[in-house]
């Protein structure tokens, strides 16, 4: 069965011309939604997903009306081809996994994505290397100036003090007074 997705963003805009094509390339049942394509979880989108089984084939006019991002798109031709299922675009030839050129692509695209991914990654990694190397520390700021910290180790050292007095005075968790007497 071939079922079709039809999608505008607003309220001003009609899917009518979407619809059109779809059934005249075969669609036999289309899902129609009014939502931003930057918005990933969209109710028909899931509908359409879930009805698909072996052998059937989700149509959309264009893959914009599927997704908004390389991501978004890859996700959702995972859950497409999970259910066991094809899809197809008609203004975008290339993007067909019906025929093995189309999975070809896609699998390429998939693989950039995939590898951009990682470039980012890197980038991150090295850039917070980096970061540290310059002094710059990592994480949340401490709960406790330097100062504090040495007054509740000097309290707890001396036993003029217990962590549940510190942490109530210093008005922070337990833990945090906690890991300093370690």
């Amino acid at each position: 069965m071939i079922f079709g997705y039809a999608r505008v963003s607003t309220d001003g805009q009609s899917v009518d011309a979407q619809v059109k094509a779809l059934r005249a390339a075969g669609a036999e049942k289309i899902f129609r939604e009014t939502a931003s394509g930057a918005k990933t979880d969209r109710a028909q989108l899931r509908r359409v997903i879930a009805a698909l089984g072996e052998g059937d084939t989700l149509l959309v006019t264009r893959l914009d009306r599927l997704a908004r991002s390389t991501r978004d798109l890859l996700n959702t031709l995972d859950a497409v081809a999970k259910a066991g299922a094809g899809f197809r675009s008609l203004h975008d030839a290339w993007a067909d996994t019906t025929t093995p050129h189309g999975r070809l692509m896609l699998t390429v695209l998939g693989g950039l994505a995939e590898f951009e991914r990682d470039l980012i990654h890197a980038r991150t990694g090295e850039g917070r290397e980096r970061a540290k190397a310059r002094g710059v520390h990592m994480g949340r700021p401490p709960a406790l100036t330097r100062h504090q910290q040495e007054e509740a180790r000097r309290a707890l050292a001396d036993g003029s003090a217990t962590q549940a007095d510190l942490a109530r005075r210093f008005n922070v968790n337990r833990s945090t007074i906690s890991r300093l007497a370690t």
